[in-house]
């Protein structure tokens, strides 16, 4: 059974997970005990990438501001069978409605229900779950009250319940600490060769864009900064990082925020689909960056010799498909 995300996230990173595989440290693969770090874990699909593809992290830490969020990871971990048989009754409950306005009740309900913030860890989770699949694009969205906000998705029967990826999941997920608050917090989590990959809630590329509302704390140019300087202590302590994020510049050739935010680290630029706008004519490709404080990745390691009249040709056969900025 093979682990994946059991919530859609926008911004999840399932399409680009062979890019940041090939970006981790060249040596990654060789190094020892490792310590593997997510302060923003969101889906998860790059936890459950790097925790199946490396049996090397011996040590995995996960956060999330977002409560909700992270009780799901601790309920999938620690009671898989009861979240499934949860999820299986509120399931039947769902497929029994044989209009769109009852379900559109009955969405209503729920939601209200999971805004009490009252619930057991086990009926939070399965609510979770069952909003994520029935509300409009698997959005999640608070108000400024920190209520979730998301209208009906209009979905006839979707899968509420997948049990081989709960089991799958929870297996995984066994020796994972998840934690819960300010990314910050991680720092003392980290240890002798130790990896962090940060996936932040992104800079708007324009006004109309933001879709990083899942607290009600905004995660604004201020805490974007304050996010690099935390960068630049894990740099100073010795550890390694990698950080995804939006590319302002590719929608605007003068805003230079990240290059000049991040310009002492190396910056990529991956192509990533963008499917979450409800206008179809504007979604489609655009670049995002990676920022990571090593040289030397598994897509362009060091080379100890090449002979120089072959030189043009080696960078040729090995150029990458994404294009290095620093």
């Amino acid at each position: 059974m093979k682990a994946k995300p059991f919530i859609k996230w926008v911004g999840g990173k399932g399409q680009l997970i062979e890019q940041l595989e090939a970006l981790l440290p060249a040596d990654f693969d060789r190094w020892e005990n490792v310590t593997y770090i997510e302060p923003f874990v969101g889906g998860g699909a790059m936890l459950f990438h790097m925790l199946q593809n490396h049996k090397n992290i011996k040590t995995a830490v996960i956060n999330d501001i977002n409560a909700d969020l992270t009780t799901s990871y601790k309920v999938v971990r620690d009671n898989p069978t009861e979240l499934v048989d949860s999820l299986k009754e509120i399931q039947h409950e769902y497929y029994l409605l044989k209009s769109e306005e009852e379900r559109k009740q009955f969405y209503m309900l729920i939601r209200d229900e999971f805004n009490t913030k009252s619930l057991s860890p086990i009926r939070n989770t399965t609510l979770f779950f069952f909003l994520n699949r029935t509300c409009f694009n698997g959005l999640y969205r608070v108000n400024k009250s920190g209520l979730f906000n998301v209208p009906f998705g209009r979905y006839e029967k979707p899968t509420i319940c997948d049990p081989i990826t709960i089991y799958a999941d929870s297996e995984l997920l066994q020796n994972v600490e998840i934690m819960t608050g300010d990314y910050q917090q991680t720092f003392d989590r980290a240890q002798g060769r130790t990896l962090f990959y940060f996936d932040p809630p992104y800079r708007p590329l324009s006004d109309t864009s933001s879709f990083n509302d899942y607290a009600k704390e905004a995660f604004n140019d201020l805490a974007q900064i304050r996010l690099k300087e935390f960068c630049d202590r894990v740099n100073e302590a010795g550890f390694h990082f990698m950080l995804s994020n939006s590319d302002c510049k590719g929608k605007n050739e003068k805003d230079n925020f990240f290059d000049v935010l991040y310009e002492a680290y190396k910056i990529e630029r991956v192509w990533a689909s963008r499917n979450i706008n409800s206008n179809p004519n504007k979604r489609g490709k655009l670049t995002e960056i990676l920022v990571h404080n090593y040289v030397e990745t598994k897509a362009r390691p060091r080379v100890e010799y090449v002979v120089p009249e072959l030189e043009p040709m080696y960078a040729a056969e090995n150029a990458p498909d994404y294009a290095a900025v620093n």
